[in-house]
């Protein structure tokens, strides 16, 4: 069976190794000179390939989507992800947080070995091969020396998502498929900052600043970490944890969450420290500095009240306690870590063939779910591809 891919990430590469294997004569077409450029561009601070939590746990991070997700991260789990890492002679090692990493630590490795590998199996690779749809039942490309049309027994489109859109990813088949009447939800950010007003002095000061030991705080759900305040707004693991949640939020038209700068203190005790530092004579500055409010907290306080800070101890507690901060829009998706969006579930059967598009599968981002950052978003696209390569 001749099987093409389209798309060279981390999902088109797993489906390629899959069908490969079966003995299938396999070619991966993609845009770009090189193979895998989100994946390098996610390993460069370390490669968290996956996550080490209970299964169930690990599953509920797909939220509503699990149930699409789950028989394809069943077949091929996080521990078939790293005995597959391993096998490549690339050992994984599970970090403080559960985080799963190979022990080199980087993506550059371990792509190296696996490109070895689906060279030994055969596998061709046509870079620079911008895929324009069909003509018929041909792939059409534009290729280095023109126009190609394609004729494969099976397709897996493995494009991406629309996130980073520099490394390929840039969302364009949404179109295409739309044109051939598949149902293609709207491409939106996902694990990404959020937007807020700031004043001047604000950006001027803090631009570049982490919020220490917070807790994000969006419909009662809270997540501790260090946001980093932007020109733009606020960024960093707390703010993406919840970007499903903000997103939501912003499209029902509530558009405040809350920060608590001091986490570790509950109401009375912060009350009571506040009380207890209060000097006459001294600033609010100082005042705060005293009780281990650091100036980006403070400054953000200021924000949140017009500058109008309580001199009240029981009044500051509160507003320590839950800082509002009002939101005014995600981040841009060309800078998101991941997106939302893509083809509606009901336009795939369980092997992730599209219906309307016989011999044509679907997997890794282009397809509609979302997950924190933390492995989960490269394990649904490792076991996507693989679950409808296998099932070809």
């Amino acid at each position: 069976m001749n099987v093409a891919i389209v798309g060279a990430g981390p999902a088109g590469l797993m489906a390629a190794e899959v069908a490969a294997s079966a003995g299938h004569v396999v070619s991966v077409y993609d845009q770009h000179r090189s193979p895998a450029r989100k994946f390098v561009l996610a390993g460069r601070g370390g490669l968290n390939i996956t996550h080490s939590e209970p299964f169930d746990d690990f599953l509920d991070r797909y939220g509503p989507e699990r149930q699409h997700v789950e028989p394809a991260i069943r077949g091929f789990s996080p521990d078939d992800l790293r005995s597959w890492c391993e096998e490549l002679g690339h050992p994984t090692f599970v970090g403080s947080s559960g985080r799963v990493f190979p022990e080199e630590f980087r993506a550059v490795p371990l792509l190296r070995s696996w490109l070895r590998r689906l060279e030994e199996l055969g596998v061709t690779f046509r870079p620079q091969h911008s895929w324009l749809g069909w003509d018929g039942d041909a792939l059409q490309f534009v290729a280095p020396d023109g126009p190609l049309a394609v004729d494969a027994d099976r397709t897996v489109l493995a494009l991406g998502g629309a996130s980073w859109p520099r490394v390929g990813s840039d969302g364009s088949w949404t179109a295409i498929l739309a044109d051939r009447g598949v149902e293609v939800e709207a491409l939106r950010s996902a694990n990404c900052g959020v937007n807020v007003e700031w004043s001047r002095v604000m950006v001027d000061k803090f631009a570049g600043e982490p919020l220490k030991n917070v807790s994000v705080v969006v419909d009662g759900e809270a997540v501790r970490g260090d946001p980093i305040v932007t020109t733009t707004g606020l960024e960093g693991g707390p703010i993406y944890a919840h970007s499903r949640r903000i997103r939501e939020r912003l499209d029902a038209g509530a558009n405040i969450i809350e920060i608590d700068l001091m986490p570790d203190r509950d109401f009375d005790s912060l009350e009571q420290l506040l009380s207890s530092k209060q000097k006459k004579g001294d600033s609010t500055a100082k005042w705060f500095r005293n009780c281990g409010i650091s100036k980006v907290a403070s400054s953000l306080m200021r924000e949140a009240t017009g500058n109008d800070l309580p001199k009240d101890a029981a009044e500051v507690a509160e507003l320590a306690k839950a800082v509002p901060i009002t939101i005014t829009a995600m981040a841009g998706i060309n800078r998101a870590i991941s997106s939302a969006g893509g083809v509606a579930w009901s336009e795939v059967d369980e092997g992730l063939q599209l219906n309307k598009l016989p011999n044509v599968h679907v997997v890794g981002e282009m397809l509609n779910w979302e997950a924190p950052t933390g492995g989960y978003l490269l394990q649904a696209c490792f076991s996507t591809a693989h679950h409808a390569a296998a099932g070809m």
